[in-house]
């Protein structure tokens, strides 16, 4: 009678298996020669020790078996443990851990349950610890919220027990490989070619540019790909709590904000590092995101002297965005009637780039918004483009992009800078033909 072969395992004992290979991993690999190797000699290193210790066991597993479980302990040891399928899914942008078996993502616009899962609690702490740790900042029951990135640039957040009640949640923003140039966004309909164009013209006009919108609709891929308008001699300056944004231009120096250590001393703020860019002689200030009291700071660079400043915000509508600049303003401590405050803010917000996400799940730019000052209530909104939604049908969105038919005024500036935009831009009626999402 022939060997029918190794049976398989159950996933239970798989799982047994991985853990006990990691643990004695852990537990006799040389991690102080880990910073003289190279990324791939530590990757074949610790793959020979784990078959060498798989052979020693005795155990016979199928050969799909003894891939899947060497390739879980080099993942569970050194990178984001059962996440590693998801993060290498191109099509993936959010990756959300609820609980040890509940993981979900958004797929191609769309939110999904996936079959990953981590053995248990602890399983999924050790994953958030070491994110946290190569980042070189700290998550504990007094410190229980962390923003961080991964080397690849994703965006990750974490809150752990007490402040998350059912346990450690972990979230990760993914973003393409490659920055998106505005072409590529206006192939995937997320603005038509005549808002690229009005937008290419703010961008090397040196308007100062809020990218508006909630959460993951967009907006740091939008600062990215109009900053290929940036002039390549240009100075840039960038500022941010967790290093996202890929600038396009060539002389670009980049900031981040750093929180406090366990003793409670050396953080760094935005408004910190506003303040000392100022001082480094910017042709450009670009603030990752406007949060809080670093928005005075935002604000009086872009009205004195570094015009052509973007920062990204978290707001409904171009009106609502507004209303937040005039919030952090205050919380920045400045102290004015509400009509200086907002002339403030008028004369340093050019154009407002509203994002939204439809029904569908497709991201666009809803709308394209000049900033003025106003004789009656300080600030005055001009819709330039916008998207008009006629309805959703059979899941699918039935709408156009369209102009308002306004001419902005900043358009004497552009031309002043020898910035030339075609008259049909404005010209009311679509942009492009109307059709389902």
């Amino acid at each position: 009678m022939s060997d029918p072969g190794p049976v398989p395992a159950p996933s239970a004992d798989l799982d047994a298996i991985r853990r006990e290979l990691h643990e004695r991993l852990l537990a006799t690999f040389d991690f102080e020669a880990v910073g003289r190797m190279s990324a791939d000699e530590l990757a074949a290193r610790c793959r020979a020790q784990v078959e060498s210790m798989l052979d020693r066991s005795g155990r016979t597993l199928e050969p799909a078996d003894r891939a899947s479980v060497v390739q879980g302990v080099l993942d569970d040891a050194f990178r984001l443990g059962p996440l590693e399928p998801l993060v290498a899914d191109e099509r993936v942008t959010d990756i959300m851990v609820v609980a040890p078996d509940r993981v979900f993502v958004e797929r191609l616009g769309r939110i999904e349950r996936t079959p990953v899962r981590f053995r248990d609690r602890a399983h999924l702490m050790h994953v958030i610890h070491r994110i946290v740790r190569n980042a070189g900042r700290r998550i504990d029951e007094r410190s229980p919220m962390v923003d961080a990135r991964l080397p690849d640039g994703s965006r990750v957040n974490a809150i752990i027990p007490p402040i998350a009640l059912d346990g450690p949640q972990l979230s990760i923003r993914r973003f393409p490989s490659e920055a998106l140039g505005l072409d590529r966004l206006v192939e995937t309909g997320t603005l038509p070619a005549p808002t690229a164009e009005l937008l290419r013209a703010a961008v090397a006009g040196r308007l100062n540019i809020i990218f508006s919108g909630g959460a993951g609709v967009g907006k740091t891929t939008m600062l990215n790909a109009a900053s290929a308008s940036i002039g390549r001699g240009e100075r840039v300056i960038t500022i941010e709590d967790a290093a996202e944004l890929r600038m396009a231009s060539p002389h670009v120096v980049r900031l981040e904000t750093r929180a406090a250590n366990v003793e409670g001393v050396g953080e760094v703020t935005s408004r910190d590092l506003v303040r000392n860019a100022l001082r480094m002689r910017p042709d450009r200030i670009v603030v990752g995101e406007c949060r809080g009291a670093e928005a005075m700071d935002m604000l009086q660079a872009m009205n004195s002297g570094h015009a052509g400043s973007m920062t990204t915000l978290h707001a409904n509508s171009a009106r609502d965005a507004l209303h937040r600049l005039e919030s952090m303003l205050a919380m920045g401590g400045l102290d004015v009637p509400i009509r200086v405050l907002r002339d403030y803010v008028a004369s340093a917000i050019d154009v407002i780039v509203q994002l939204a996400r439809l029904p569908d799940g497709r991201r666009i730019v809803s709308e394209l918004v000049e900033v003025t000052a106003s004789p009656e209530d300080g600030i005055r909104t001009e819709s330039i483009h916008r998207f008009r939604l006629v309805g959703v049908r059979d899941g699918e969105v039935i709408g156009g992009f369209e102009a308002t038919g306004v001419r902005p005024r900043f358009m004497a500036l552009l031309e002043s800078r020898g910035i030339r935009v075609d008259p049909a831009t404005f010209e009311a009626g679509l942009l492009g033909r109307e059709a389902p999402g």
